[in-house]
């Protein structure tokens, strides 16, 4: 509620004024009289006065004087000026003294309320301003230390979100706050790195994006921007007027700040603007804006509106993949990717595509994948199992352009290698230089050669038997024994050393195998080779 002061020369007046308005019905409360300049500037001394109502024409000091002395010492109080003249010249004057209003006598009750009713509705709007504005540079001043800290804890649950428990924590905390002030939340979202960077590098660099997002985001000194988990900046700003018109601000300078990000810090983003929320909505609000980048891949370097989201979206009907099995099948793979990319990117400005759309394309493709590669032989769980298809099968499903990097990684990678397989030589020689460099271990097996050419082990061992006469097994048998009889006839060594250098760990199981190869057993062929 604020406070009125009354200066009239005409003491019946003013008395009958202060006591026949419903002054509490406009927003005031106090109500103070004064019949001259001198009493209005002691009660000015003793009262906050929001509100001064006065006459021009009083004999000691006119109503344009005290207003100059007001202005000058009390800047803040509104001032509407009332005069039995209407005289141009006190009107000018009143404007140029920052009245906001200027009234004629006798002055009509249904008049007199409309005005008061303005310069209550502007002294309770400038206060907010005020207010906001002293939160938001606080904030600014404090960032590291206290505010992002206080609103990390809201977001996080820390805090619960009732208005009493968060006025409370605030206060404990010494941080300027009000319960009916008004946020607006703005998420950033990094979703990609255009350039590869080492994890702390990514750090460095979302600091600078913190920097420069406060200058073009327009929010230094008025708000806060501050870094979240897995990639995510929010933004707090102060409503200090309507949120539209803050929105819409924020469409032109986070398009800025996109071009800044994309062009300097090589990095993909979208901004998500969400709506006006008091401080106990707030974790519900950017919630919200994170389920809604969790489940945008379609739009990249783009600002959204919280209020223009779609709603009611629909489930993207997936192409026949069955075709594209058997164009792979016949090494057709460039078509599938021609055909699959332009499927993916034709969904690019669709507002019905999410993330679980998304992940049923790639369920699929992948299946679709391994099937072909299966009727080849080929071990796909193994031919993916590098640090490079790890990497982009996880970023698959972000994003559009992350699932088309992933597809045409998968195709090529499969087709280059099912046309390995295809020739078979390229195959055996991987095959046998693996088992020649492994002959020393004991787990040299079937199982771990087919494991390394990421073929079946049973299509391998038909693959090997075709070309040999030999199956993989017997191969090991025969190039570890050639190993043994090389060692035996050549060196010294004890026969017990000799047999873990062929890989077995048992040497009674050796010289069985030796004699059963040779026809004779170790000592009796290094006796007869040195003979």
């Amino acid at each position: 509620m604020l406070t009125m002061l009354i200066v009239d020369d005409e003491k019946l007046f003013a008395d009958s004024l202060r006591k026949e308005v419903e002054w509490a019905s406009l927003g005031i409360s106090s109500v103070h009289t004064a019949y001259n300049s001198r009493q209005a500037k002691d009660i000015y001394e003793r009262e906050q006065v929001d509100f001064m109502l006065c006459d021009i024409e009083m004999p000691q000091g006119s109503g344009l004087e005290l207003l100059a002395w007001v202005r000058e010492h009390y800047p803040r109080t509104e001032s509407v000026f009332m005069t039995c003249h209407a005289d141009f010249r006190y009107a000018q004057r009143a404007v140029q003294l920052g009245s906001f209003d200027y009234l004629l006598k006798p002055v009509a009750a249904e008049e007199l309320c409309q005005v008061v009713g303005r310069v209550v509705e502007k002294i309770k709007k400038d206060k907010e301003t005020k207010q906001y504005s002293r939160f938001g540079e606080f904030w600014a001043r404090h960032q590291p230390l206290l505010a992002e800290r206080f609103w990390l804890d809201i977001i996080n649950h820390m805090i619960p979100s009732h208005p009493e428990l968060i006025r409370k924590e605030a206060e404990e905390r010494n941080i300027p706050f009000d319960t009916g002030m008004k946020l607006l939340p703005v998420l950033i979202s990094i979703q990609r790195y255009t350039k590869s960077f080492k994890p702390r590098d990514e750090k460095i660099i979302e600091y600078a994006l913190i920097n420069s997002g406060a200058e073009l985001l327009g929010i230094q000194g008025s708000g806060l921007l501050f870094g979240l988990p897995e990639r995510k900046l929010l933004a707090l700003i102060p409503a200090e007027q309507d949120a539209p018109e803050i929105q819409e601000g924020l469409l032109e300078r986070g398009q800025a700040f996109i071009d800044t990000a994309s062009s300097y810090f090589y990095c993909d983003t979208a901004v998500y603007i969400g709506n006006e929320v008091l401080s106990h909505e707030l974790t519900d609000m950017v919630s919200r804006l994170a389920e809604w980048d969790k489940n945008n891949v379609a739009h990249s370097n783009k600002v959204l509106l919280w209020r223009n989201k779609p709603y009611g979206q629909q489930a993207v009907a997936l192409p026949d993949m069955n075709i594209w099995s058997v164009l792979l099948k016949e090494g057709q793979g460039d078509q599938v990717a021609a055909e699959a990319e332009m499927f993916l990117r034709s969904l690019s400005d669709s507002e019905t595509l999410d993330a679980d759309s998304l992940y049923r394309f790639h369920h699929n493709f992948l299946q679709m994948v391994y099937y072909v590669l299966k009727l080849n032989g080929i071990e796909a769980q193994l031919l993916f199992d590098d640090a490079t298809s790890s990497a982009l099968f996880r970023r698959a499903v972000r994003s559009l352009t992350d699932m088309i990097d992933w597809m045409k990684h998968t195709l090529s990678k499969a087709m280059d290698y099912a046309g390995t397989v295809q020739e078979s030589q390229p195959i055996l020689k991987d095959a046998e230089n693996f088992i020649l460099q492994a002959l020393e271990t004991g787990d040299l097996t079937r199982e771990a050669v087919a494991h390394h050419v990421f073929l079946n082990p049973d299509y391998l061992d038909r693959l090997f038997k075709k070309e040999t006469g030999h199956s993989i097994t017997e191969f090991i048998v025969s190039r570890r024994m050639l190993l043994a009889q090389d060692l035996l006839a050549k060196t010294d060594l004890p026969v017990g050393t000799i047999a873990s250098r062929t890989g077995y760990t048992n040497l009674a199981h050796f010289s069985r195998r030796f004699k059963q190869v040779v026809g004779m057993n170790p000592k009796d062929y290094r006796s007869n080779h040195k003979q």
